[in-house]
């Protein structure tokens, strides 16, 4: 039985304290750590879990005699409590983004490497059904090489959403939809495409003067072959209407599922490849669904990871990757340049030192609230 704790206890942790709730015969949250602990016991109460509740992480380590700690708390917080974490020989599932710089990253990667423990980043989207057929049918290669991937990250939040403390700073919450919202959707872009070998990127605020950070941002993300991404980050589309698109040189596929193959005419023009169509729809639908998705189905490969000694399938390093590409769209919006990838040491956004220095601020953060008195949050 694993005991778990878990630290910070604001909008996501639900989801994480659900997931472990759906596995009592494998695990037992044991702890629960807040700088408001009156959070803390409120969750306690929710959801019945009689855990001992701490103010800082560094009590919880020294008493609690825990194997898996999830944290939840701001980005800028994520490489500290991580490392501390690890360095006490605990396993650790991290919210995204993993940390708030690359160099950041590399040093949660080292720790992880030092103690031999688990180190996951929560990606939660690959755990879905739809992601993971997709995955599947790329991998299939029957669309052959992809020309072309739209990446539409779109939400909504209004004005109110950066009032809250740590929301909209470059030094707390690290940048704006681009890291925060639309990570979920450069992760699973990178986990089937492949990272690109340069990035061209604009950002803008358009609608949130009370933050720091963009509120929109489109990059363009070119491979050796000459094929393209688009990414489309944003909080202002209504609707929140959000796919990811590949166009292959055979058909096209997408998440939500659709399809569409053609054929050549003799004067070039389409017509319908009926066939290749069939086949595709016949591949995504024979594919077994997950018996557990999102939050709940990575804290269970979190949990058979430890116990069957096994890889986690989202690791630190490819919550680098995802880190790496975000950044690499900074860097080529603030500086307006196409900036090539894998970056280094030498990029001025590389530590978190650096990223405060030279990304833009778009307003400066205006009002600022401790807490929303509902915590309630749509994904």
């Amino acid at each position: 039985m694993l005991k778990v704790a878990v630290i910070g206890t604001g909008a996501i942790c639900s989801a994480h304290i659900q997931g472990y709730l759906t596995f009592p015969d494998k695990c037992q949250i044991v702890a629960l750590c807040d700088i408001y602990p009156e959070k803390a016991e409120r969750i306690n109460e929710e959801f019945s879990l009689q855990a001992a509740v701490y103010n800082d992480a560094k009590t919880l380590l020294e008493k609690e005699d825990v194997n898996l700690i999830s944290v939840c708390t701001p980005p800028y917080t994520h490489a500290g409590l991580a490392i501390d974490c690890l360095d006490a020989g605990k396993h650790v599932l991290v919210e995204k983004p993993m940390a708030s710089s690359l160099e950041e990253c590399d040093a949660m990667n080292e720790a992880q490497q030092r103690n031999n423990k688990i180190l996951s980043v929560v990606a939660q989207n690959r755990f879905t059904t739809p992601m993971m057929k997709v995955k599947q049918i790329l991998e299939q290669d029957m669309i052959g090489t992809v020309l072309h991937t739209q990446v539409d990250s779109f939400w909504w939040r209004g004005h109110s959403y950066y009032d809250l403390w740590w929301r909209g700073t470059w030094e707390k919450e690290g940048g704006g939809c681009t890291l925060n919202h639309a990570v979920h959707h450069i992760d699973i872009f990178q986990w089937m495409q492949g990272m690109p070998d340069e990035i061209t990127a604009v950002t803008s605020n358009t609608a949130h003067d009370n933050a720091e950070v963009e509120d929109i941002s489109i990059a363009i993300g070119r491979y050796p072959n000459g094929s393209l991404a688009q990414i489309t980050s944003s909080v202002v589309h209504h609707g929140e209407e959000q796919q990811l698109v590949f166009q292959g040189e055979k058909a096209r596929i997408s998440v939500p599922w659709k399809i569409k193959a053609s054929l050549s005419q003799e004067n070039g023009f389409p017509e319908a490849n009926q066939s290749l169509e069939d086949q595709l729809m016949e591949a995504y639908n024979t594919q077994p669904s997950l018996t557990y998705e999102g939050h709940t189905g990575q804290i269970q490969d979190v949990i058979e990871s430890i116990q069957q000694n096994k890889q986690v399938l989202v690791d630190g390093i490819q919550g680098r990757q995802t880190l790496e590409l975000i950044t690499a769209i900074y860097e080529s919006a603030n500086y307006q340049r196409t900036v090539k990838l894998p970056l280094t040491k030498e990029s001025p956004f590389y530590t978190r030192k650096g990223i405060l220095k030279n990304a833009k601020h778009f307003y400066e953060k205006g009002k600022s609230i401790e807490n929303f008195k509902n915590n309630q949050i749509t994904t």
